[in-house]
């Protein structure tokens, strides 16, 4: 018989469970909180939650010790040591907030622009740029532009959506699973049951990365790919597919732009541009009446081959033939791109076959009714079952963007957007391609003490939509929408700091960042971040005057601002997970959910949104002032979420409006949060079957959508193989148009912005000595941490607490290497020493380690020998912010020409073995941390619910 001691397994664990919103990453799942007293006992998946249906990961489960953290600021601070000191004064948030107002307004009187207002992921970006909006700086964005804008704007300009947030695999029913350099802290309790699913199915995995972890591991097929040249490689599988004509001609003649006639006219203004009729609809050329017809009309039969003559005699060729002409270059042959990728021609031959037969031969049929955005009906819902999935490794890249569009039209080609078995949708998603929301902050756009006149944030059409000073320069100190980034969906974040200290283009009084470590691992080349944050000049004084952080830790970031404003941890606040930001939808589904505090704070602190909108009250900005000037919103970001409206009927939150019954559009209904709260903290409404696919022509689902109000138009939307945008911007290089790029851009415009999409080598690689630097080094996210908080999680931090450099064996025996060696990696920024690991699974080209587990001794509340701090490192140290100066003297950021997407994986390393051991470098000096409690020796937690106190 067994001597275990019998356990009651019914025993409450807590005394009350409270249900919210995880944010332990971006999956945003539901959580029960166990609570005893006011104490967090434990944390689970709340099984009745859209997302996540009972899962939880480890980070999720660790969200105790994200909350009892050391490391949380204890109140607000103003600094009275030199940045960098960490030597700070508590203050009252009385004198916090008036130090802030008195800043602000000063700035706002004098010239807006002069403050640059950026946040890291908050996810609560709706409120955040409604507030910059109202202040009236053009200078706002987020943490996007260093993170994943290529896969978000690549995918939106061409086929209204992308992946992850904006939408997920047909887990029930794809076959064919194509993963391409995927971060594995973002969403992965959803993929990793989806991948189960799928191999319970027998379905194949292809995961096509340098390194074999994570999801790579699971797969049944690795690619180990070379850094940077997915791109080519998919080139490669376009080439065949274009080869052995496995192509859906059905699919693209309705619902892409294939057969639309783009004008051949060398050195015209128009050279290709779309041929339009009078009314400025795209042509095509019908073959059953042997003419020109609007490309929208629903009757007509598109040439997808084939010079046609215009009525002003000049030529038009259709997309479709341009498209095959590129890929069926030899350039493309997977024999031509072997060496440059590392993945064998006959593999790549294999993956395309495969594709091809599992899309044209396992076709999905569901007998379900649908009828489409011409009235047609459809008896079926006919897919084909591969799906793909993409994110970061893609998007930190300077070919990131034109690669992201390479991958989504393989997805076209195929015919698996938004079928059954392929990619699909989330609602509020697919948007038109381009998306209709446009940036505003240029020039005229900025008055003292005036709104800007719409979102800083959008998708130029053209030239004309560029965000431009008086003489054509950047008109915002990230240079988004200048000639540098045309089409900067989301900024340029990892320019801000280091433009502003060398005043280019502009000097700005006041920086205010949120939850956004740029002292750290959120800047390239770390130590020239720090000298531009500590930079004064000839009279003693700061470059940058004043600087505002608000974070819930003590950051790296902490010590050089000047005025600290603490947040709340996620169980302390109230969060909204809005459709008007990035909501929790899934295919089948509408949702988005809310966080609400489930304990008090023990702390001087105050949620950020909270204190925002204080902030716009006190300065008076219109949305948050009545017209007497009182607070708008004096109930704070609680009543914020109920009261405020988008448009009329359209709040925040889409469920439980007017009287509770209604959802998407609906008065404000003062019970919305307590019904949130009682429904698990979530609201979700699940789509009419027959609106599930084809959401881009489904007629009723873009009409549901526009009475929901989650679209604008009832128009389909049009995917598009071929982008105008980019071709406009192509002529303004050229000399076409009335906004002229300077000289120095023109070739740049030429080169990068090809309508259609190409692969051209890693900027890094080309414009640095690469023979010098022969490896390429690149960062991996780890599965059990997200971005730099997990790595001060003490439960966390048991799993990972120093990272190490993974290299091949091959490299290790070259260099005479062996596992927990120390090496020095020299980039030609400059060099880090660290240790190494010896691995197969890695690409024989690249060295790797894992993301944001190196610290600076003094923070986040760790101890003087942590090993984060003694043998953890960095690569940011090794990388440029900026591009070699070009002739003239310019220097580009190190940045995808097209987007301004930080090009944080283009890195080239040299490796060596360093003599002896110690520690790693380089070395700063530990911070200081006046106003936090000592660093404990020792972090536990849950001793006070032993019923023996031990």
């Amino acid at each position: 018989m067994s001597s275990s001691p019998p356990i009651d397994l019914n025993q409450p664990v807590g005394d009350r469970v409270e249900k919210t919103t995880c944010y332990m990453c971006a999956c945003r799942c539901g959580i029960d909180v166990h609570l005893r007293g006011d104490k967090v006992r434990y944390i689970e998946g709340n099984r009745d939650h859209p997302v996540n249906k009972g899962v939880l990961c480890g980070k999720g489960s660790a969200g105790i010790m994200q909350h009892y953290s050391p490391a949380r600021l204890q109140a607000p601070m103003k600094r009275v040591g030199p940045r960098g000191s960490g030597q700070f004064e508590e203050i009252t948030w009385d004198e916090a907030l008036e130090i802030a107002t008195s800043w602000l307004g000063d700035v706002r009187r004098r010239d807006p622009k002069q403050l640059a207002f950026f946040t890291g992921r908050d996810q609560s970006q709706s409120l955040t740029g409604l507030w910059a909006m109202q202040y009236g700086t053009p200078n706002f964005a987020a943490h996007g532009g260093f993170c994943s804008v290529n896969m978000a704007a690549g995918g939106l300009y061409t086929f209204g959506g992308a992946f992850w947030e904006f939408g997920d695999p047909d887990w029930e029913h794809t076959k064919y699973f194509l993963l391409f350099g995927v971060a594995e802290d973002h969403a992965s309790n959803p993929i990793k049951a989806g991948i189960g699913k799928l191999k319970g199915r027998g379905g194949k995995v292809v995961s096509v990365n340098p390194v074999r972890t994570g999801y790579a591991a699971v797969s049944d097929e690795w690619v180990g790919i070379k850094p940077g040249t997915d791109g080519l490689f998919v080139g490669a599988l376009i080439h065949e597919m274009f080869r052995n004509r496995t192509i859906d001609l059905d699919y693209l003649g309705r619902y892409t732009n294939s057969g639309w006639l783009v004008i051949q006219d060398a050195g015209a203004a128009d050279d290709g541009l779309f041929a339009r009729d009078e009314d400025g609809a795209a042509l095509v050329f019908d073959t059953e009446t042997q003419q020109l017809s609007n490309a929208m009309n629903p009757d007509a039969r598109a040439a997808m081959t084939g010079a046609r003559a215009l009525p002003d005699g000049r030529q038009a060729r259709p997309v479709f033939e341009l498209l095959a002409e590129r890929f069926l270059s030899p350039d493309y042959a997977p024999e031509a791109v072997a060496a440059e990728t590392g993945v064998s021609a006959e593999q790549t031959r294999r993956i395309a076959a495969e594709l091809a037969r599992v899309a044209f031969e396992e076709e999905i049929v569901l007998d379900r009714p649908w009828t489409d955005w011409a009235g047609r009906k459809h008896d079926k819902m006919i897919g084909r079952p591969v799906s793909m999935h993409a994110m970061r490794g893609i998007s930190a890249h300077s070919n990131g963007f034109q690669t992201c569009r390479m991958i989504h039209i393989l997805q076209i080609l195929l015919g698996t957007i938004d079928c059954p078995g392929g990619f699909r949708y989330k609602p509020p998603y697919p948007k038109q391609t381009p998306p209709n929301l446009l940036p505003h902050g240029a020039s005229g756009d900025i008055k003292p003490e005036m709104p800007l006149g719409g979102p800083h944030l959008g998708f130029p059409h053209g030239p004309e939509h560029l965000l431009l000073d008086d003489e054509g320069g950047p008109n915002r100190i990230d240079k988004a929408f200048s000639w540098d980034a045309p089409m900067s969906s989301h900024g340029l974040m990892h320019m801000v700091i280091n433009n502003a200290a060398r005043k280019d283009p502009y000097a700005i009084d006041v920086l205010f960042l949120y939850m956004a470590n740029m002292a750290w691992n959120s800047s390239m080349n770390v130590p020239g971040t720090l000298d531009a944050l500590t930079a004064t000049d000839e009279n003693g004084d700061y470059v940058i005057p004043k600087i505002i952080y608000s974070d819930a830790y003590y950051s790296e970031t902490v010590p050089f601002a000047d005025l600290i404003l603490p947040d709340t941890t996620y169980l302390e606040r109230y969060d909204c997970i809005s459709l008007l930001d990035r909501p929790i939808s899934e295919p089948d589904y509408l949702a988005d959910s809310i966080r609400h505090p489930v304990v008090k704070p023990d702390r001087d602190v105050r949620g950020f949104q909270e204190v925002l909108i204080d902030l716009g009250a006190r300065l008076g900005l219109p949305a948050f002032t009545m017209e007497d000037g009182s607070p708008r919103y004096p109930g704070g970001y609680a009543d914020y979420i109920v009261n405020h409206e988008r448009k009329p009927g359209i709040g925040p939150l889409s469920g439980f409006r007017g009287d509770g019954t209604e959802f998407g559009k609906g008065a404000p209904n003062p019970d919305q949060l307590q019904r949130y709260i009682d429904n698990g903290a979530f609201f979700e409404h699940r789509l009419d079957p027959s609106h599930a696919y084809f959401k881009h022509a489904n007629r009723g689902y873009l009409d549901w959508g526009i009475e929901k109000g989650i679209r604008l138009s009832p128009e389909p939307t049009i995917f598009q193989l071929y982008s105008e945008p980019l071709q406009k911007f192509r002529l303004a290089g050229r000399g076409h148009g009335e906004r002229q790029p300077p000289d120095r851009a023109r070739e740049r415009l030429e080169r990068y912005f090809d309508p259609l999409p190409f692969w051209y080598p890693p900027f890094e690689g080309t414009q640095v000595a690469s023979g010098a630097f022969p490896l390429h080094a690149i960062t991996q996210r780890p599965m059990h941490m997200y971005h730099s908080w997990g790595s001060q999680n003490a439960w966390l931090r048991q799993i990972t607490a120093a990272n190490r450099l993974y290299i091949h064996r091959s490299v290790g025996d070259r260099i005479g290497a062996e596992d927990d060696d120390w090496v020095w990696l020299r980039s030609h920024l400059g060099r880090v020493k660290c240790q190494v690991r010896l691995m197969d699974g890695v690409n024989p080209d690249t060295v790797w380690t894992w993301n944001a587990i190196g610290k600076r001794r003094g923070a986040w509340g760790l101890s003087a020998d942590a090993p984060e701090s003694n043998q953890g490192f960095l690569l940011n140290h090794l990388i440029s912010e900026l591009l070699p100066a070009r002739e003239g003297g310019y220097s580009y950021s190190n940045s995808d020409p097209i987007t301004g997407q930080a090009a944080w994986f283009d890195l080239r390393v040299a490796i060596e073995k360093a003599d002896g051991a110690g520690t790693t470098e380089p070395f700063f000096e530990p911070l200081g941390a006046s106003g936090q409690p000592p660093s404990p020796s020792k972090l536990a937690y849950g001793a006070e619910f032993r019923k023996d106190g031990r």
